[in-house]
């Protein structure tokens, strides 16, 4: 069990706390990214931030969903309260970009489009923390609007805020399926940033407070509330002196918590990069403290309580997991199917549902079969398998040329549709292709050759947009 170290009361706090909060994904099958953001805007407001110094990015289709049991409400947690209200809309709907995102941490006002502006306009004595929470993929973190963000370029824009002297030190928490492959062997040490990611490299992050799980949302609601690492840290920043906790404290409660206690029973590996001296420092440097918490005792590891969880890939789908397990098929297709039995038979909404079901299994389908066959095409029956999903040594970067990688992204959207938020998954793939020496034009004729008898329809770039 890893040992607690208290910071000091009154520890150093000259200059501003600022915060940006990103949930990237939007629909509500997706609930639980927008009620992570929400819960932690109130934990920081709470803790002293200034809604001026906070930095909100959210689709916002939630909370009005026709879908939400609630109307106007959100909660993160089976008996939370609600984490709405008071939230500002800074980027909502086609502002959540990834270059809003870059233009907000560059405190580059000229460069936002939309919203209300607002940027980290920070000093060299500030300090920043950024939350972000969504899907992710091998190299990528998902935004609801294409492009995603990839590791090259989120890391470049981190060297861009650190040579401008405009912060003192920054902490980062992502919540993301294969989130360390974003850091991995390319986030320098000498940034004054210290980041914590939710997974390591090759597996997954996962949702929790679903419906069935222990503990179960409300009966009225159909989808995950939250996210293991997620609230991991904010149920531990909720209830705790932050102006005692360190860094350091944290990221061992929340290792432990989101490791499942060490058991990795639907857990995952926290990781973290960047400079680790950060640590020492208290969280109220960041997060600030919400003074009911002063005379709250000092920092003990969460009881171990065996959290229930789902793939974050999956969690949209859960309840077909415990209605039905013997297809593959309805097996990934449940969320909707909930949708599609509680809609009247003969109605339009169950057409409609229906229609959704088969586009966006055939789509799943689509994809696997596709990187599996360019694969084979462009290594051959035998190795084309091994070589697409060879994941590299920890340590090392995903890919050796990020250019490449995005390049091999485009060529495959061009022939064989848009890349979903399931579709990341495959991202490693493309990384391994250019690792492999494989030119722009092999991967368009071994594209076109896996693709040319399919349609992608309203998968297709054209209106959807490109990943890269």
């Amino acid at each position: 069990m890893p040992t607690m170290r208290g910071g000091k009361d009154g520890q150093e706090e000259a200059g501003t706390r600022w915060a940006v909060l990103v949930a990237g994904s939007s629909g509500f099958g997706n609930y639980r990214h927008q009620a992570d953001v929400c819960h932690a805007y109130q934990l920081l407001k709470k803790g002293g931030l200034k809604e001026e110094n906070i930095v909100v990015f959210m689709y916002d289709d939630i909370a009005n969903n026709e879908l939400n049991p609630r109307p106007g409400v959100i909660i993160n947690h089976p008996k939370g309260e609600d984490v709405y209200a008071g939230v500002p809309k800074d980027y909502t709907g086609e502002q959540v970009t990834a270059k809003n995102l870059y233009a907000v941490l560059l405190g580059d006002k000229t460069a936002v489009h939309g919203g209300s502006g607002k940027v980290i306009d920070s000093k060299p004595n500030d300090r920043i923390f950024l939350y972000y929470s969504d899907h992710g993929g091998p190299g990528v973190l998902g935004m609801p609007n294409m492009p995603y963000l990839y590791g090259a370029d989120l890391v470049e824009v981190l060297k861009k805020k650190h040579a401008s002297g405009s912060y003192k030190e920054m902490v980062m928490y992502i919540e993301a399926c294969e989130s360390g492959s974003v850091f991995e062997g390319i986030m320098p040490e000498n940034l004054d940033i210290y980041i914590t990611t939710a997974s390591n490299a090759e597996e997954s992050s996962w949702g929790t407070y679903c419906p069935g799980m222990e503990p179960s949302p409300p009966p009225e609601y159909m989808t995950c509330l939250g996210d293991l690492y997620s609230v991991a840290w904010m149920e531990d920043s909720d209830t705790h002196n932050l102006k005692k906790e360190t860094v350091q404290q944290q990221y061992d409660v929340v290792k432990y918590r989101t490791s499942n206690y060490n058991t990795y029973n639907g857990g995952s590996h926290v990781m973290e990069y960047g400079n680790k001296s950060i640590k020492a420092e208290t969280l109220y440097l960041y997060q600030g403290s919400n003074p009911v918490n002063k005379k709250s005792r000092q920092n003990n590891l969460h009881p171990r309580k065996h959290m229930e969880v789902v793939n974050q890939r999956d969690a949209d789908l859960f309840f077909l997991w415990r209605w039905v397990s013997t297809s593959t098929y309805t097996h990934k297709c449940f969320y909707s199917n909930f949708l599609y039995k509680e809609a009247k038979d003969g109605s339009e909404k169950k057409r409609e549902i229906f229609e959704k079901i088969t586009e966006t299994m055939v789509h799943r389908f689509h994809h696997d079969g596709s990187i599996n066959l360019i694969g084979q095409i462009l290594f051959g029956l035998e190795k084309g398998p091994s070589i697409i999903s060879f994941v590299r040594a920890a340590g090392l970067p995903l890919v050796d040329d990020w250019g490449c990688l995005k390049a091999m992204v485009q060529t495959f959207e061009s022939q064989c549709g848009s890349l979903t938020q399931y579709g990341m998954k495959h991202m490693r793939g493309f990384a391994n292709i250019c690792n492999n020496g494989i030119s722009k034009e092999e991967m368009k004729m071994a594209s076109l050759a896996a693709c040319s008898e399919r349609n992608s329809g309203m998968w297709s770039p054209s209106k959807r947009g490109y990943s890269a």
